[in-house]
């Protein structure tokens, strides 16, 4: 089975052409929303803390919580600590690359969302599977997604977070990996019965304060190291374009690995962060399409870029050729992961190391757990279509703490693994449908761009702009009067 799921990842989902493609799709959108990601970044920031949640939604702060929770994983460390590992410093450019391009992507994904949104069981639903079947008509691609949403959130993913959890503390404080595992399944059990309320509740406070944290750490020990800034950017910047003596021979791995690891922790392209979106509350759909770009800054260029700064800037980390000879071999016998971040920080603050980032993989790991369950939940409800269904969602909440306590205990290697061949499904059939449904997408941003002109605040009328299947927006949705503003 190993060998399977490693030829599906390596010859066919994450193949160095499809990589390439993937990079010249965030491209294309980067284009046709004329630099959405540099041109509107204001809005995006001012957006975040405007509208609020409803007895059906959320608000946009929540709402990009819960997109947080999914994005700001074990991808944050361990993720990019292996993009290092086996790209090379190099590794980290083509995380940012596909982050400012994956920015556009992330727009269109949630604008869409937005956009085909239901209303379903009293709360809103929406994400690749609805833009789907209501853009495209095709609720046979609607359902594909739906069963692979489903089958990478609920079986193939949630392992790679346990996983990071389980063997960080361990490495930390000596606990077995079965009673970690043990304690994750009881508090997200806790918080899954609770609903998408509890699920929004929790991320939204516990969300900005790990993140600060981490980030807060991370700049301690770039000042410590600022001498090295120079060199670290050099290094990045020669290792991704095949100039630096060690690592130049290897660019091709560093663009592979960089764009891998890259959507694997901010997910633009993969349509997790549409499921949350389509949650939001808002009054335009391009509003909440911005809210959910910048959290993909917010998880690469932030998040990530503090993991690798505090690895490259200390000098704790191995890279390995495709050959499996070593090219930086710094900690010897150290596979690439958690343990990078863990030897860079006790470099300069002794003792504090492994157990301040066993604490953060724990916070990290544990809210994306949450928004895998949401965005499960999502899919199935899709597949159920309104129907009553007893055991549909009980079951989906039995198999997520089945296979979060199974990876916990697993090989760390097999799980990331299943946890690659999950996200490459989702990430490509998630691609279709959004380069046939771009359009809808790119007049809600024609729309807002000429609303905001007038000094609107932007109202969305699906009829007005000739797209048909949002329902939502042509029958339930109560438009608010419409003001000027500054």
């Amino acid at each position: 089975m190993e060998d399977f799921i490693t030829y599906l990842n390596d010859t066919i989902l994450w193949s160095q052409p499809m990589v390439y493609i993937c990079l010249g799709i965030g491209l294309v959108f980067t284009v046709l929303t004329r630099l959405v990601q540099v041109r509107l970044f204001k809005d995006m920031i001012k957006l975040m803390f405007q509208g609020k949640s409803s007895d059906a939604g959320v608000s946009s702060f929540q709402a990009l919580a819960i997109a947080l929770s999914g994005r700001v994983g074990t991808g944050n460390i361990a993720g990019t600590a292996t993009a290092i590992g086996f790209g090379g410093p190099g590794a980290v450019f083509w995380m940012w690359a596909i982050a400012f391009i994956g920015a556009s992507t992330a727009f269109i994904e949630s604008t869409l969302a937005q956009i085909y949104k239901v209303k379903q069981g009293g709360e809103y639903r929406g994400g690749p599977a609805y833009y789907i079947e209501k853009g495209i008509g095709w609720r046979w691609f609607g359902v594909l997604f739906a069963f692979a949403a489903v089958l990478a959130m609920s079986v193939l993913m949630p392992g790679v977070q346990s996983n990071s959890i389980a063997t960080g503390i361990e490495n930390a404080f000596g606990t077995n990996t079965s009673i970690t595992g043990a304690i994750i399944v009881v508090l997200l059990a806790i918080i899954i019965f609770g609903g998408v309320k509890r699920i929004a509740n929790v991320a939204q406070y516990v969300v900005p304060f790990m993140a600060i944290g981490y980030v807060l750490v991370s700049l301690i020990i770039v000042a410590v190291n600022i001498t090295e800034l120079p060199n670290v950017i050099k290094l990045i910047f020669q290792s991704a374009f095949a100039l630096d003596s060690v690592f130049g021979g290897i660019v091709g791995m560093a663009v592979q690995w960089g764009v891998k690891r890259g959507i694997y922790s901010n997910e633009a392209g993969q349509g997790t962060g549409a499921h949350p979106a389509a949650a939001a509350e808002v009054s335009h759909p391009a509003k909440q399409g911005l809210v959910q770009a910048f959290s993909v800054y917010i998880d690469t260029l932030l998040v990530c870029s503090a993991t690798a700064f505090m690895i490259l800037f200390t000098g704790m980390y191995n890279t390995q050729a495709p050959d499996k000879t070593f090219l930086f071999n710094k900690l010897q016998g150290v596979e690439p992961g958690p343990a990078f971040t863990q030897a860079a920080v006790e470099q300069v603050i002794p003792g504090f190391g492994a157990g301040f980032v066993a604490v953060s993989l724990f916070f990290f790991a544990f809210t994306t757990i949450m928004a895998y369950y949401y965005i499960a939940e999502t899919n199935v409800a899709y597949l159920i279509n309104g129907r009553k269904n007893k055991w549909a969602i009980p079951l989906l909440k039995i198999i997520i703490l089945g296979a979060t306590f199974y990876g916990a205990v697993k090989n760390a290697g097999l799980v990331w693994k299943l946890g690659d061949t999950g996200l490459g499904i989702m990430v490509w059939l998630n691609l279709i449908a959004i380069l046939i449904l771009a359009k809808p997408a790119l007049k809600a941003l024609k729309d807002y761009d000429a609303q905001k002109k007038r000094g609107l605040d932007p109202v969305f009328n699906s009829k007005k702009l000739g797209i048909k299947g949002a329902n939502f927006w042509e029958k339930d949705y109560q438009e608010p009067t419409t003001e000027k503003v500054s």
